[in-house]
């Protein structure tokens, strides 16, 4: 049996409106994944909840970071920079980047990560009261997009707060640690990507349809694959340029589909792109809220 539950929202946000769950902690053992559903809104070995911010512009702003339940401060980290993780990059061991370690004197730890450089307003042996402010949200270590990476552990052990006695077999569990445990949606977006043509769903799979650079001449095409989209969702596109949006699109479902891929792009105007970093949104939305959100970037040579 689970202990009694405890846990509030850790960020000042409102899922689905400014804020969503991207990824769940696995509860699979074994090389696949699996979140606590038998879902695919997880990653192999992913140890906690990603609460991820619509967009950068939120962080920029700055959305709070708050305990989610009373305790005190065990240890703080205050020092990585506010940047996209780069592929090979050494981390020294802090891929949690800038956070807050928090017990709760019950068992139970949280680790809230990824937070904004000098945002963090504890101290070590510091007691916290639930919803006092943390910090803020960043971009600090091991991520490419503002989100808290929220994990919950009990001593040594991982704890999934969503189903702490990992006995739910697939269903909704008996026991959660969230007093009021946010709603599970199971669509979401495998990736989204920015390509110079509309891509084949194999080459969106395999990766082979991302371009990181493109040339002035060359079509802007920002693409999404997602998994179980519903009869009426919709994905909306925004690409964003050196000088604001270029483009906006509403691609909706009209039937229920396991896995699908949308795209929208332009084609390069008479006297090119203008050079520059590129940024693109896909937002997964099912009636009124949105229920995933990814990014692309792209940079014209």
């Amino acid at each position: 049996m689970a202990d009694v539950s405890f846990l509030g929202m850790p960020l000042d946000c409102v899922l689905g409106e400014t804020c969503v769950i991207e990824d769940y902690p696995d509860v699979d053992p074994t090389d696949a994944f699996s979140d606590y559903h038998c879902g695919l809104k997880t990653r192999d070995g992913h140890s906690g909840t990603d609460f991820a911010l619509i967009d950068f512009d939120q962080m920029d702003q700055g959305v709070r970071v708050i305990a989610a339940a009373a305790g005190r401060v065990q240890a703080i980290r205050n020092s990585r920079p506010d940047q996209p993780y780069v592929p090979g990059t050494d981390l020294h061991g802090q891929e949690c980047g800038n956070a807050v370690r928090i017990d709760h004197g019950n068992g139970y730890q949280s680790v809230y990560c990824h937070m904004k450089l000098g945002s963090v307003r504890v101290t070590p042996g510091q007691r916290v009261l639930k919803g006092q402010l943390l910090g803020e949200v960043g971009l600090s270590g091991l991520t490419n997009y503002p989100h808290l990476h929220l994990t919950i552990t009990q001593g040594d052990a991982l704890v999934d707060p969503f189903a702490p006695g990992q006995d739910n077999a697939c269903s909704t569990p008996l026991q959660t640690l969230w007093v009021d445990t946010p709603k599970y949606t199971d669509a979401g977006l495998f990736t989204v990507g920015v390509s110079d043509g509309v891509p084949e769903l194999d080459a969106v799979q395999s990766g082979a349809a991302r371009r990181t650079t493109l040339s002035p001449a060359d079509a802007l095409v920002l693409y999404a694959h997602a998994f179980h989209g519903n009869r009426y969702d919709r994905i909306d596109f925004e690409m964003f340029g050196p000088d604001g949006m270029i483009f906006e699109h509403t691609a909706r479902l009209d039937v229920d589909q396991a896995q699908l891929m949308r795209a929208y792009g332009r084609r390069a105007p008479g006297e090119g792109w203008p050079k520059g970093a590129y940024r693109g949104y896909a937002r997964m939305i099912r009636g009124d809220v949105i229920v995933a959100v990814r990014h692309a970037d792209v940079t014209v040579e």
